[in-house]
């Protein structure tokens, strides 16, 4: 895999924390784990451990729940927000790594991803419940499934 492809799924994975800030490290937890990608050897090796996974994974499901409260603040709030960028730089990161490439320019790829998911992700969300004159849940929902798609597709291409 070329250097610009990796860096490319750094800034993707990135993508998928604006929508839901625990599935993209979740995935590359996963994928680390089923042995797609290979962080041995790395600081961030504990993503494919049996305990990284398990963490990740009941992280990403509390999250996947807590979206659909009308109490959970929008994820363009600082707080959210942050939390996106920092967890798609890790994953961005760990993508980088993986793939023989600088660990901080995926990271800072990776959170410029989550940006730009995070914003785009809400105004998708927010015209497509107003458009389709829908309930929230069901675009939600929708949502769900491209984050899980996307991270899943972008950690099996290694």
């Amino acid at each position: 895999m070329s250097s610009s492809e990796v860096l490319l799924l750094a800034f993707l994975i990135g993508l998928v924390a604006g929508l839901r800030s625990l599935m993209a490290p979740t995935a590359v937890a996963w994928g680390a784990h089923l042995g797609w990608i290979n962080l041995h050897g790395t600081p961030l090796k504990f993503m494919g451990s049996a305990l990284g996974v398990g963490f990740f994974s009941v992280l990403a499901l509390v999250e996947l729940a807590a979206d659909k409260l009308s109490s959970t603040p929008a994820r363009t709030k600082p707080a959210g927000l942050m939390a996106r960028i920092l967890l798609g730089g890790l994953a961005g990161a760990a993508l980088a790594l993986a793939g023989a490439q600088p660990w901080m320019l995926g990271g800072v790829l990776g959170g410029i991803g989550a940006i730009m998911g995070a914003f785009g992700g809400y105004k998708i969300r927010t015209g497509l419940v107003k458009a389709l004159k829908v309930p929230d849940i069901v675009i939600a929902l929708l949502e769900d499934a491209v984050a899980i798609a996307a991270a899943l597709l972008i950690v099996s291409r290694f």
